[in-house]
């Protein structure tokens, strides 16, 4: 072999530069391997020396030298790289020339900054000076009155001494300002510096010789102020500023403080002074923080959350303001007399046609004009599960018309209007309905009236009465002029130019609008976009709809609205009012809810263990029939609600568990299964998703459109969880005559049926001297060897008892059956 082993000599090369390196690996192993560098080749072109030469190269070929060019290269790729180098050299040039604008403008800013910086300095020190200047003026006229003062008053001092004592002040004034400006700053106590020598400039932001908090130029000035007046001998106590501190019911030892703008710790003492140990973090009550107030010599204003109520504008209308309003008209009476069968006739409008079972289950608001005044009527319902909702027709109303059927009397529901209509002392007009059917007495009706302190003009009464007929039209002229010399008399007036206020007659979830509110608006105008607090709810006016279904922007005093943009559903009869910020609506309407939330926890709440113990022990024996109900507006939920609770007695009862507004939706569905509840839908359906969900967990799902359904079907299912009622129906009797011991059997009594009849079924009571001594069943009933379903009367029998047989001759055998009777609410 050769001494290179097959390895290549070293060289110098222009192409690949090629070496070995030695890998090792373990176990001894080793491994040469190849390894080659290849070197980056660079063209750089040479700088042009001059126009000519220049100019002789842009003659010769745009590829330049081909003996000179670099392998590989093409004439195009070549003139590409020169223009692409030419560019960049271009572009380096501008961005140097560019950099040194903006480098000599930024040492300019710096310039000017400096120059401003240190004008600003030159200036405050001046004014430093001239303030200590006229401070050491002052104190020398001072000490020169002094003196001359002591000297008129002392005896002739020595001249030496008088000389030493005025020249040593000014020597001492004369070097103090020197001392000053010699003396190196002190740090504070904490640390930082107290002395300022003027605005912090960029060259010690740079040098980082101010670091740490500085004081402010305020602070030296009250300093320097403070030092002045204690040289002229000025010195004074800062004068207390008294304040009113607004006071809440519970607020805490910081607020109190801050109220009162006074130091925590100071506040912290005094209330351990007190006797009261408290952090800053705790609350305290209002009176322990008057008293604290009052130590500290401010003054207490007491305030609570209810005066977030006082924005609602309460002020009385002045007389001039006031115009005339239409008046309101409630039509009231009982079911089926025909309330809204005369509304219809006045309005020329088929409502009574679209009402379910034919009667009247909502209010309606509606506006009629007659001539050239407009009536606001409002229908309420006449079934008594609507009491509550006639309630609050009567409280908005003025005039309330009385509909009562000629050929039905005064009914129950007719006496209730009459009470609502004397409570809310408004006037009353009697309209005698059906006065066109063969049976209509109306006699019958006015002497009915009379039991109830109401008494008609045709029998020298107050009280209008007209004889109406809704199918013919008969009286309906009369009814309307005499509501309308009513109106007259009662001169009804209202301020439109304030902020409106208004009730809630009927309120809605709409699907497609969402919270949907009846109003009825009593005094000011309701315009598009004011902001209002309704009950519990709060919203802003998004869109406004009167009786007709038409968009309106603004509704005046006796106008009925639907009022879209609530934020919840409002409950039947809330007071609208309008107030000015939406902060201020938001912040009333939590609080009424907070308000009902403590009252609801309130009534719910046991007072002591021994009640809770009474009413668990009383619950116990009660059966519940749990129901949920989902109707279309809240003044039928609320109804459903009464007339529920109104169902059941000692031993069963219906318990509403969720009441709403709106379609029934899974949440309901989900409720009802936990609760093993049925639900009823009054006017409402289900969605696709809550009927997938009953089907799946067999939920039942009831549909209502009529209240006396709904109803009658409640009562019968909480029927269903009474207890049977147990009869007994005595059938016969029996004498013991003989009494025979039998084997196997025991006694047996020789008896004759004296009375009725003896079944082997029936119960039995064994009398001695009329007193019962055993009650059971026979084991036997024979007649002579034959075992015997019954004895007739007058017949001969033997008995025996089950497990009894202390018998004797001559008592009296009691024979009894019982049966189940249902109960019914």
């Amino acid at each position: 072999m050769s001494e290179n082993d097959g390895k290549k000599t070293l060289g110098v090369r222009s192409g690949p530069r090629s070496g070995q390196v030695k890998q090792s690996f373990s176990h001894g192993r080793t491994k040469n391997v190849v390894v080659e560098t290849k070197r980056k080749r660079v063209v750089m072109p040479k700088p042009a020396a001059s126009k000519a030469e220049a100019g002789s190269k842009s003659a010769a070929p745009a590829g330049g030298d081909p003996k000179k060019r670099p392998a590989g290269i093409s004439d195009a790729e070549l003139e590409r790289r020169m223009k692409a180098l030419a560019a960049a050299k271009a572009r380096e040039t501008e961005e140097a020339e560019k950099r040194a604008a903006e480098e000599q403008a930024r040492a300019e800013e710096r310039e000017r900054r400096r120059a401003e910086q240190e004008e600003k300095e030159r200036e405050e020190r001046e004014r430093e000076e001239a303030l200590k200047a006229k401070a050491e003026e002052d104190a020398r006229r001072l000490q020169e009155e002094a003196d001359a003062k002591a000297r008129a008053n002392a005896p002739a001092p020595d001249p030496s001494e008088a000389e030493a004592r005025a020249a040593k002040p000014q020597k001492q004034t004369q070097k103090a300002p020197e001392r000053e400006r010699d003396k190196p700053s002190k740090p504070a106590k904490g640390g930082d510096d107290k002395r300022r020598s003027g605005k912090l400039t960029v060259n010690q932001a740079l040098r980082g010789g101010e670091g740490g908090r500085q004081r402010s130029m305020a602070s030296m000035k009250r300093q320097q102020e403070r030092a002045r007046k204690k040289a002229m001998g000025q010195t004074q106590d800062r004068e207390k500023v008294t304040r009113d501190v607004q006071l809440p019911e519970a607020i805490t030892v910081s607020e109190l403080a801050n109220r009162m703008t006074e130091k925590v710790a100071d506040v912290v003492k005094a209330l351990m002074q007190n006797g009261i140990m408290a952090t800053q973090t705790q609350t305290i009550d209002a009176d322990t923080a008057e008293l604290i107030i009052e130590e500290f010599g401010h003054r207490v204003v007491r305030v609570s959350d209810s005066d977030v109520e006082q924005v609602i504008d309460q002020v009385d209308d002045k007389p001039e303001d006031m115009k005339p309003r239409a008046p309101i008209i409630t039509v009231m009476g009982h079911v089926d007399h025909g309330k809204t069968s005369v509304l219809d006739a006045i309005r020329n409008a088929r409502v009574v046609a679209g009402e379910a079972g034919g009667i009247t289950q909502h209010i309606g608001a509606y506006q009629v004009q007659q001539g050239d005044a407009t009536l606001t009527f409002l229908d309420t319902p006449g079934h008594a599960a609507f009491t509550s909702m006639r309630a609050r027709g009567a409280q908005v109303t003025d005039i309330v018309v009385l509909v009562v059927a000629a050929d039905d009397s005064v009914m129950p529901q007719t006496v209730e209007a009459i009470n609502h209509a004397k409570a809310a002392g408004v006037p009353m007009i009697v309209a005698i309905n059906k006065i066109d059917k063969p049976a209509a007495d109306p006699d019958k009706v006015r002497t009915g009236l009379l039991q109830h302190e109401v008494i008609v003009e045709k029998l020298s009464g107050d009280v209008q009465d007209v004889e109406v007929s809704a199918i013919s039209g008969q009286g309906l002229d009369e009814l309307l002029e005499a509501i309308a010399l009513q109106a007259e008399v009662l001169e009804l007036k209202a301020n439109p130019n304030r902020a409106a206020q208004g009730a809630v007659i009927e309120a809605q979830l709409d699907v497609g609008r969402g919270p949907v509110a009846t109003v009825l608006v009593q005094s000011g105008t309701l315009r598009r976009g004011d902001i209002f607090v309704v009950g519990e709810q709060w919203g802003k006016v998004r869109a406004m709809e009167n009786d007709q279904g038409e968009r309106v922007n603004e509704a005046g005093p006796s106008v009925p609205v639907e009022v879209l943009g609530l934020n919840g559903t409002p409950e039947a009869g809330d007071v609208l009012n309008v107030v000015e910020t939406e902060a201020q609506a938001r912040e009333i309407a939590e609080y009424r809810q907070q308000q009902a939330k403590d009252k609801r926890a309130a009534a719910g709440a046991a007072t002591t263990l021994e009640a809770m113990m009474a009413q668990a022990k009383a619950d116990e024996n009660v059966a519940e029939l749990p129901i949920l109900v989902k109707a279309d507006v809240q003044g039928s939920a609320e109804a459903i609600v009464q007339a529920m609770e109104k169902i059941g007695n000692d031993e069963v009862r219906v318990r509403v568990l969720h009441y709403g507004v709106g379609a029934i939706t899974e949440t309901d569905v989900g409720l009802a299964e936990a609760s093993g509840a049925p639900i009823m839908g009054f006017n409402v359906r289900a969605n696709a998703s809550a009927r997938n969900t009953a089907n799946q967990k067999g939920v039942e799902i009831r549909y209502y459109s009529v209240i006396y359904d709904l109803v009658d079907d409640v009562k019968a299912a909480a029927s269903g969880l009474l207890s049977a009622e147990v009869r007994e129906n005595f059938i016969g009797y029996a004498e013991i005559k003989e009494v025979f011991k039998v084997s196997k059997v025991g006694n047996v009594a020789g008896c004759l049926v004296t009375e009725g009849i003896a079944r082997r079924s029936a119960g039995v009571r064994l009398l001695r001297d009329n007193v019962v001594i055993h009650e059971g069943t026979l084991k036997t009933l024979k007649r002579f060897k034959d075992e015997v379903s019954e004895v007739q009367s007058g017949q001969e029998c033997g008995m025996a008892f089950e497990n009894y047989e202390d018998i004797r001759p001559g008592d009296v055998i009691e024979i009894f059956e019982r049966e189940e009777v249902e109960r019914n609410l």
